[in-house]
Protein backbone atom coordinates (compact mmCIF):
# COMPACT_ATOMS: atom_id res chain seq x y z
CA UNK A 1 0.00 0.00 0.00
CA UNK A 2 1.42 3.56 -0.66
CA UNK A 3 0.69 6.49 1.32
CA UNK A 4 0.55 9.79 -0.44
CA UNK A 5 2.46 12.68 1.06
CA UNK A 6 0.59 14.97 3.29
CA UNK A 7 0.13 18.49 1.51
CA UNK A 8 1.15 21.02 3.92
CA UNK A 9 0.02 24.21 2.13
CA UNK A 10 -1.10 24.88 -1.89
CA UNK A 11 -1.78 27.44 -4.24
CA UNK A 12 -4.07 26.84 -6.77
CA UNK A 13 -3.65 25.79 -9.59
CA UNK A 14 0.14 27.00 -9.51
CA UNK A 15 1.64 24.31 -6.37
CA UNK A 16 1.51 22.38 -3.85
CA UNK A 17 4.05 22.04 -0.52
CA UNK A 18 4.18 18.89 1.01
CA UNK A 19 5.04 17.75 4.48
CA UNK A 20 8.47 16.23 3.23
CA UNK A 21 9.33 19.45 1.42
CA UNK A 22 9.29 18.15 -1.87
CA UNK A 23 6.98 20.81 -4.14
CA UNK A 24 4.64 20.11 -6.94
CA UNK A 25 4.19 22.54 -9.48
CA UNK A 26 2.18 20.65 -12.16
CA UNK A 27 -0.21 23.47 -13.55
CA UNK A 28 -3.92 22.15 -12.45
CA UNK A 29 -6.09 25.10 -13.77
CA UNK A 30 -8.33 24.87 -17.15
CA UNK A 31 -6.07 22.38 -19.77
CA UNK A 32 -6.95 25.30 -22.20
CA UNK A 33 -4.37 27.66 -20.28
CA UNK A 34 -1.46 25.01 -19.94
CA UNK A 35 0.13 25.82 -22.83
CA UNK A 36 1.05 29.17 -21.42
CA UNK A 37 3.44 27.13 -18.59
CA UNK A 38 4.74 24.70 -20.59
CA UNK A 39 8.61 24.82 -21.81
CA UNK A 40 9.55 25.69 -24.94
CA UNK A 41 13.12 24.60 -26.18
CA UNK A 42 15.60 27.14 -27.23
CA UNK A 43 15.82 26.99 -31.30
CA UNK A 44 19.22 28.40 -32.48
CA UNK A 45 17.74 29.03 -35.97
CA UNK A 46 15.40 32.09 -36.58
CA UNK A 47 11.87 32.08 -36.06
CA UNK A 48 9.78 34.56 -36.51
CA UNK A 49 12.93 36.64 -36.04
CA UNK A 50 14.20 35.38 -32.91
CA UNK A 51 16.94 32.37 -32.08
CA UNK A 52 17.02 31.13 -28.90
CA UNK A 53 19.76 29.43 -26.54
CA UNK A 54 19.92 28.18 -23.32
CA UNK A 55 23.49 28.82 -21.48
CA UNK A 56 24.98 27.87 -18.10
CA UNK A 57 26.89 30.81 -16.99
CA UNK A 58 27.76 29.07 -13.28
CA UNK A 59 28.63 25.78 -13.55
CA UNK A 60 29.13 24.90 -9.85
CA UNK A 61 26.07 26.54 -8.91
CA UNK A 62 23.95 25.76 -11.99
CA UNK A 63 22.89 28.93 -12.66
CA UNK A 64 21.40 29.45 -16.35
CA UNK A 65 19.69 32.06 -18.75
CA UNK A 66 17.73 31.83 -22.05
CA UNK A 67 19.31 34.24 -24.37
CA UNK A 68 16.76 35.76 -27.19
CA UNK A 69 18.61 37.59 -29.96
CA UNK A 70 16.67 39.18 -32.89
CA UNK A 71 17.76 38.83 -36.47
CA UNK A 72 19.43 41.90 -37.26
CA UNK A 73 17.79 44.66 -39.55
CA UNK A 74 19.48 44.43 -42.92
CA UNK A 75 20.70 48.54 -42.69
CA UNK A 76 21.69 47.47 -38.80
CA UNK A 77 23.78 44.71 -39.37
CA UNK A 78 26.71 46.31 -37.97
CA UNK A 79 25.38 47.85 -35.05
CA UNK A 80 25.33 46.71 -31.63
CA UNK A 81 22.52 45.98 -29.30
CA UNK A 82 21.19 46.60 -26.13
CA UNK A 83 21.08 43.68 -23.26
CA UNK A 84 17.99 43.56 -21.58
CA UNK A 85 18.53 41.05 -18.56
CA UNK A 86 15.18 40.01 -17.56
CA UNK A 87 13.65 38.25 -13.91
CA UNK A 88 10.61 36.25 -14.52
CA UNK A 89 7.68 36.56 -11.59
CA UNK A 90 6.13 34.14 -10.13
CA UNK A 91 6.03 35.40 -6.17
CA UNK A 92 9.14 33.99 -6.24
CA UNK A 93 7.58 30.19 -6.15
CA UNK A 94 6.59 29.49 -9.50
CA UNK A 95 7.43 30.15 -13.33
CA UNK A 96 10.49 30.01 -15.15
CA UNK A 97 12.09 31.62 -18.09
CA UNK A 98 11.28 28.90 -20.92
CA UNK A 99 7.90 28.53 -19.89
CA UNK A 100 5.86 29.53 -23.47
CA UNK A 101 4.05 33.08 -21.79
CA UNK A 102 7.64 34.35 -21.35
CA UNK A 103 9.14 33.12 -25.16
CA UNK A 104 6.14 34.61 -26.56
CA UNK A 105 6.70 38.06 -24.39
CA UNK A 106 10.51 38.01 -24.97
CA UNK A 107 10.67 37.01 -28.35
CA UNK A 108 8.53 40.08 -29.59
CA UNK A 109 10.09 42.16 -27.50
CA UNK A 110 13.52 41.17 -28.95
CA UNK A 111 11.87 42.09 -32.16
CA UNK A 112 10.10 45.15 -31.46
CA UNK A 113 13.04 46.94 -29.46
CA UNK A 114 16.02 45.19 -31.45
CA UNK A 115 17.27 44.41 -28.38
CA UNK A 116 19.05 41.00 -26.66
CA UNK A 117 17.15 39.67 -24.30
CA UNK A 118 18.49 37.64 -21.78
CA UNK A 119 15.99 35.71 -19.28
CA UNK A 120 17.31 34.18 -15.94
CA UNK A 121 16.27 30.84 -14.67
CA UNK A 122 15.89 31.85 -11.14
CA UNK A 123 15.54 29.85 -8.12
CA UNK A 124 12.16 29.13 -6.56
CA UNK A 125 11.10 29.64 -3.23
CA UNK A 126 10.40 27.51 -1.08
CA UNK A 127 13.18 25.52 -1.59
CA UNK A 128 15.28 28.59 -1.98
CA UNK A 129 13.72 31.45 -0.17
CA UNK A 130 14.93 34.97 -0.30
CA UNK A 131 17.18 36.19 -1.06
CA UNK A 132 18.33 33.26 -3.49
CA UNK A 133 16.21 34.63 -6.30
CA UNK A 134 18.21 38.36 -6.35
CA UNK A 135 21.61 36.55 -5.87
CA UNK A 136 20.80 35.30 -8.92
CA UNK A 137 19.80 38.24 -10.86
CA UNK A 138 22.61 39.88 -9.57
CA UNK A 139 25.39 36.97 -10.45
CA UNK A 140 23.70 37.48 -13.69
CA UNK A 141 24.30 40.86 -14.23
CA UNK A 142 27.90 40.29 -13.10
CA UNK A 143 27.81 37.24 -15.54
CA UNK A 144 27.78 40.05 -17.99
CA UNK A 145 30.23 41.90 -16.95
CA UNK A 146 32.50 38.58 -16.76
CA UNK A 147 31.97 38.51 -20.70
CA UNK A 148 33.21 42.66 -20.93
CA UNK A 149 36.40 41.59 -19.31
CA UNK A 150 37.26 38.56 -21.26
CA UNK A 151 36.89 36.26 -18.01
CA UNK A 152 34.08 34.25 -19.61
CA UNK A 153 32.66 33.75 -23.21
CA UNK A 154 29.53 33.70 -24.98
CA UNK A 155 29.23 34.04 -28.76
CA UNK A 156 26.34 35.61 -29.05
CA UNK A 157 26.81 38.45 -26.95
CA UNK A 158 30.72 39.14 -27.94
CA UNK A 159 29.71 39.35 -31.57
CA UNK A 160 25.94 41.39 -31.05
CA UNK A 161 25.66 42.95 -27.73
CA UNK A 162 26.18 46.32 -26.37
CA UNK A 163 27.26 46.06 -23.28
CA UNK A 164 27.27 50.10 -22.26
CA UNK A 165 23.34 49.84 -22.62
CA UNK A 166 22.25 47.45 -20.06
CA UNK A 167 18.92 47.09 -18.64
CA UNK A 168 16.91 45.11 -15.97
CA UNK A 169 13.22 44.46 -16.89
CA UNK A 170 11.34 42.08 -14.20
CA UNK A 171 7.36 40.95 -13.81
CA UNK A 172 5.57 40.95 -10.47
CA UNK A 173 8.07 39.43 -7.82
CA UNK A 174 10.78 40.10 -10.96
CA UNK A 175 10.09 43.85 -10.65
CA UNK A 176 11.26 43.46 -6.50
CA UNK A 177 14.27 41.56 -8.33
CA UNK A 178 14.56 44.49 -10.85
CA UNK A 179 15.34 46.82 -7.35
CA UNK A 180 17.33 45.06 -5.26
CA UNK A 181 19.90 44.39 -8.25
CA UNK A 182 20.00 48.09 -8.80
CA UNK A 183 20.41 48.87 -5.70
CA UNK A 184 23.03 46.28 -5.45
CA UNK A 185 24.95 47.58 -8.85
CA UNK A 186 24.89 50.72 -7.65
CA UNK A 187 27.53 49.74 -4.76
CA UNK A 188 29.22 47.57 -7.43
CA UNK A 189 32.16 48.82 -9.93
CA UNK A 190 31.08 47.46 -13.38
CA UNK A 191 33.10 49.28 -15.97
CA UNK A 192 33.08 48.71 -18.77
CA UNK A 193 29.70 47.52 -18.25
CA UNK A 194 26.86 50.32 -17.68
CA UNK A 195 23.18 49.85 -16.09
CA UNK A 196 21.22 52.14 -18.26
CA UNK A 197 17.57 51.72 -17.04
CA UNK A 198 15.48 49.82 -15.00
CA UNK A 199 11.78 48.39 -15.51
CA UNK A 200 9.55 46.96 -13.25
CA UNK A 201 6.39 46.10 -14.51
CA UNK A 202 3.54 45.42 -12.02
CA UNK A 203 6.52 45.23 -9.13
CA UNK A 204 5.57 42.97 -5.97
CA UNK A 205 6.00 45.88 -3.74
CA UNK A 206 3.63 45.04 -0.75
CA UNK A 207 3.76 46.07 3.29
CA UNK A 208 2.28 44.36 6.30
CA UNK A 209 -0.94 46.70 6.73
CA UNK A 210 -3.41 45.74 3.86
CA UNK A 211 -3.56 48.60 1.16
CA UNK A 212 -6.84 49.71 0.20
CA UNK A 213 -6.27 47.91 -3.19
CA UNK A 214 -6.01 44.63 -1.78
CA UNK A 215 -8.64 45.35 0.77
CA UNK A 216 -10.98 46.27 -1.37
CA UNK A 217 -10.34 42.89 -3.67
CA UNK A 218 -11.99 44.40 -6.59
CA UNK A 219 -9.16 43.67 -9.39
CA UNK A 220 -7.99 39.89 -8.32
CA UNK A 221 -7.08 38.26 -11.34
CA UNK A 222 -6.36 34.91 -12.92
CA UNK A 223 -2.62 36.27 -12.22
CA UNK A 224 -3.12 37.57 -8.89
CA UNK A 225 -5.57 36.35 -5.99
CA UNK A 226 -4.66 37.73 -2.22
CA UNK A 227 -4.33 34.22 -1.74
CA UNK A 228 -1.35 34.52 -3.73
CA UNK A 229 0.15 37.27 -2.49
CA UNK A 230 -0.05 35.95 1.18
CA UNK A 231 0.84 32.60 0.21
CA UNK A 232 3.89 33.03 -2.03
CA UNK A 233 5.50 35.54 -0.09
CA UNK A 234 4.94 33.51 3.12
CA UNK A 235 6.83 30.77 1.25
CA UNK A 236 9.33 32.91 -0.26
CA UNK A 237 10.58 35.10 2.66
CA UNK A 238 13.01 34.22 4.96
CA UNK A 239 12.43 32.65 8.44
CA UNK A 240 11.22 35.41 10.60
CA UNK A 241 10.41 37.93 8.20
CA UNK A 242 7.26 39.41 7.20
CA UNK A 243 6.08 41.79 4.05
CA UNK A 244 8.09 44.68 5.36
CA UNK A 245 11.02 43.10 4.71
CA UNK A 246 13.48 45.08 2.50
CA UNK A 247 12.48 42.84 -1.13
CA UNK A 248 8.91 43.41 -0.65
CA UNK A 249 8.67 46.81 0.59
CA UNK A 250 12.11 48.98 -0.55
CA UNK A 251 10.19 51.71 0.20
CA UNK A 252 9.42 50.68 3.71
CA UNK A 253 11.25 51.73 7.22
CA UNK A 254 13.16 48.04 7.06
CA UNK A 255 14.96 49.07 4.04
CA UNK A 256 18.00 51.42 3.42
CA UNK A 257 16.86 54.24 2.54
CA UNK A 258 16.34 55.24 -1.11
CA UNK A 259 17.86 58.38 -0.95
CA UNK A 260 21.54 56.90 -0.13
CA UNK A 261 21.12 54.32 -3.44
CA UNK A 262 22.98 54.76 -6.48
CA UNK A 263 20.06 53.85 -8.95
CA UNK A 264 19.93 54.62 -12.82
CA UNK A 265 16.95 55.92 -14.49
CA UNK A 266 13.45 53.80 -13.68
CA UNK A 267 10.31 53.42 -16.04
CA UNK A 268 7.79 51.73 -13.46
CA UNK A 269 5.10 50.32 -15.21
CA UNK A 270 1.41 50.32 -13.50
CA UNK A 271 -1.67 48.42 -14.10
CA UNK A 272 -4.73 50.58 -13.55
CA UNK A 273 -6.85 47.57 -12.38
CA UNK A 274 -3.61 45.66 -10.21
CA UNK A 275 -4.36 44.19 -6.78
CA UNK A 276 -1.40 46.00 -5.73
CA UNK A 277 -1.46 49.17 -7.38
CA UNK A 278 -1.53 51.01 -4.60
CA UNK A 279 1.45 50.09 -2.83
CA UNK A 280 2.90 50.23 -6.35
CA UNK A 281 2.20 54.02 -6.60
CA UNK A 282 3.50 54.58 -2.74
CA UNK A 283 6.91 53.00 -4.17
CA UNK A 284 6.84 55.61 -7.54
CA UNK A 285 6.48 58.59 -4.50
CA UNK A 286 9.04 57.37 -2.37
CA UNK A 287 11.01 57.23 -5.38
CA UNK A 288 10.13 60.80 -6.27
CA UNK A 289 10.59 62.07 -2.62
CA UNK A 290 14.31 60.57 -2.79
CA UNK A 291 14.95 62.05 -5.66
CA UNK A 292 15.52 59.24 -8.08
CA UNK A 293 14.84 59.32 -12.21
CA UNK A 294 11.45 57.77 -12.43
CA UNK A 295 8.99 57.82 -15.29
CA UNK A 296 5.66 56.38 -14.24
CA UNK A 297 3.75 54.50 -17.07
CA UNK A 298 0.28 53.46 -16.74
CA UNK A 299 -2.15 50.90 -18.46
CA UNK A 300 -5.63 51.48 -18.47
CA UNK A 301 -8.58 49.22 -17.77
CA UNK A 302 -6.11 45.86 -17.35
CA UNK A 303 -4.78 44.33 -14.53
CA UNK A 304 -1.63 42.10 -12.94
CA UNK A 305 0.49 41.01 -15.62
CA UNK A 306 -2.26 41.24 -18.04
CA UNK A 307 0.10 41.09 -20.93
CA UNK A 308 1.73 37.53 -20.24
CA UNK A 309 -2.19 35.85 -20.57
CA UNK A 310 -1.89 35.24 -24.26
CA UNK A 311 -4.86 34.23 -24.52
CA UNK A 312 -6.63 37.29 -23.64
CA UNK A 313 -3.91 39.46 -25.52
CA UNK A 314 -5.00 37.12 -28.57
CA UNK A 315 -8.85 36.90 -27.85
CA UNK A 316 -9.57 40.53 -26.03
CA UNK A 317 -9.33 43.42 -27.83
CA UNK A 318 -8.50 45.71 -25.30
CA UNK A 319 -5.77 43.85 -23.93
CA UNK A 320 -4.22 43.33 -27.12
CA UNK A 321 -4.04 47.05 -27.16
CA UNK A 322 -2.91 47.87 -23.88
CA UNK A 323 -0.04 44.87 -25.04
CA UNK A 324 0.89 46.94 -28.23
CA UNK A 325 0.88 50.34 -26.15
CA UNK A 326 3.41 48.65 -23.18
CA UNK A 327 5.68 47.08 -25.90
CA UNK A 328 5.96 50.53 -27.55
CA UNK A 329 6.76 52.53 -23.96
CA UNK A 330 9.12 49.92 -22.94
CA UNK A 331 10.92 49.93 -26.84
CA UNK A 332 10.88 54.18 -26.03
CA UNK A 333 12.41 53.96 -23.05
CA UNK A 334 15.56 51.78 -24.45
CA UNK A 335 15.89 54.09 -27.20
CA UNK A 336 16.09 57.14 -25.20
CA UNK A 337 18.57 55.62 -22.76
Amino acid sequence: MVCEKKVLDQVFPWLRVFEDGSVDRSFTGPPKLEFMVKSVPPHEDYIDGVATRDVTINSESGLSVRIYLPELNTDNDMSKLPVILHFHGGGFCISQADWYMYYAVYTRLARTAQAICVSVYLRRAPENPLPAACDDGFNALLWLRSLVQKEATEPWLEAHANFGRIFLIGDSSGGNIVHEVAARAGKEVLEPLKLVGCIPIHPGFIRSKRSKSESELQHESPFLTLEMVDKFIGLALPHGSNKDHPITCPMGPNAQPLDELKLPPFMVVLAQNDLIRDTEVEYCEAMKEAGKDVEVFWNEGVGHSFYLNKVAVDMDPHIGAQTDILFSAITDFIKKH
